[in-house]
């Protein structure tokens, strides 16, 4: 789950990491008034006579795409608000199709002498916590590994001691800090670390990190992503999802406990397994063909499940044909079966179907499917199944 830049500075002042005052301005009527308000706010609260105009959406890059704009005066405010708001921004985070701005953040001025990149995020492969830091803030990260990899530093955090002071140091001096700057820097760290620890997330950036010309450290902007599956533990963050920001089939699969993911192809994927799930998407572009999802419906998916994954894939518009695999263990092939039949059969299926069944009640399943009287294509093993759905979705 991803949360907006605002969320995320919230969050971060709970672990008393400084950021930059600000206030939420969201869409409907009487917006530039709400603006003007919110800006002498925080004028009155900072003596600040600058404004930052923030486009609130779960993407990169909204300063190239012209939604971040800096103000020095009310006017500038009132009309960066009604220029950003609705306005639909594409980055490349977004895809083609860009997202809608719905929510503003506008924040007080900082001044700013360095600008900085720092991240974290979980290494697999040694099971422990990497900081990153970089002197080139305010840049793609993805692009300074490319082009200057070497302008990132990082040091390895063990979950069992968590972050000490030395870590700190170690970054302090990458980042090419002063003495009275690395023990600003060293709290800014921690915090970070502990509220990336005590929440649960799978990813925090903070870009840019940046460096005052009065020597304080502060996080200018914040991306935070946290892990699907230790949300039970966190009811403040579920609280801040923001459904508007996500894929509508998402959103609709996260109602039926379905693990589901749109792409960009044309051939639907209804698969129970993660591992089954990725190794079907692989086969088909081995054939040619493009998967339009990531679909896995679980291990004990009811009949029920199965119906509304089917009605999930088919409100993608791209969707040509449609591929059911399923390995039956825990799950059994009759019931697949019975929930294509009646998914099939409510939706009035118009895509071809093609369904490959092993496993459990295998020879009951095919035999529902083949006298259920609807044009459903059987496939013997995965080879066949990809070729078949590939041919269909080629018409």
């Amino acid at each position: 789950m991803n949360i907006h830049e605002y969320q995320a500075k919230q969050l971060l002042k709970r672990f008393n990491v400084r950021v930059p005052e600000g206030r939420l301005v969201e869409e409907g009527a009487d917006l530039e008034l709400r603006a003007e308000k919110a800006a002498l706010e925080l004028q009155n609260e900072r003596k600040n006579g600058v404004w930052v105009v923030k486009a609130q959406i779960h993407a990169g890059g909204r300063g190239k795409a012209g939604g971040v704009k800096v103000c020095k005066d009310i006017a500038a405010v009132r009309a960066a608000a009604k220029d950003i708001m609705g306005k639909t921004l594409v980055t490349p985070q977004t895809g083609p199709q860009g997202k809608v701005v719905h929510k503003l953040w506008i924040e007080e001025g900082s001044t700013i002498a360095k600008e900085f990149y720092l991240g974290i995020v979980i290494d697999r492969a040694v099971s422990q916590v990497v900081m990153m830091a970089s002197t080139e803030g305010g840049m793609e990260i993805e692009e300074v590994a490319a082009t200057h990899p070497e302008k990132i530093f990082k040091v390895i955090v063990d979950p069992t001691t968590g972050f000490m002071p030395f870590h700190g140091r170690k970054l302090a001096k990458a980042l090419g800090l002063s003495a009275d700057q690395t023990k600003e820097a060293i709290g800014f760290f921690g915090g970070i670390y502990k509220c990336f620890v005590e929440t649960d997330a799978s990813q925090v950036e903070i870009n840019p990190m940046i460096l005052t010309q009065d020597g304080k450290i502060a996080a200018l902007d914040a991306k935070f992503n946290f892990d699907d599956n230790a949300l039970f533990r966190h009811k403040d963050l579920v609280e801040m999802r923001d459904i508007l920001e996500e894929n509508a089939q998402d959103v609709e699969a996260s109602k039926y406990e379905l693990a589901f993911i749109a792409l960009d192809g044309n051939i639907g994927c209804l698969v129970n397994g993660a591992g089954l799930a990725m190794a079907t998407m692989d086969i088909i572009k081995l054939h040619g063909g493009e998967p339009a999802n990531f679909l896995d419906v679980g291990g004990g998916a009811s009949k029920e499940k199965v119906a509304n994954a089917f009605k999930i894939i088919l409100k993608d518009p791209k969707v040509k044909a449609i591929l059911v695999n399923i390995f039956g263990g825990i799950m059994k092939c009759d019931v697949i079966a019975e929930g294509v039949i009646a998914a099939a059969r409510e939706l009035e299926l118009k895509v071809p179907l093609v369904v490959r069944l092993e496993g459990t009640n295998v020879e009951m399943g095919r035999e529902i499917l083949a006298k259920s009287g609807l044009k459903i294509t059987p496939a013997d093993g995965l080879t066949d199944a990809a070729q078949k759905v590939v041919a269909a979705a080629r018409g």
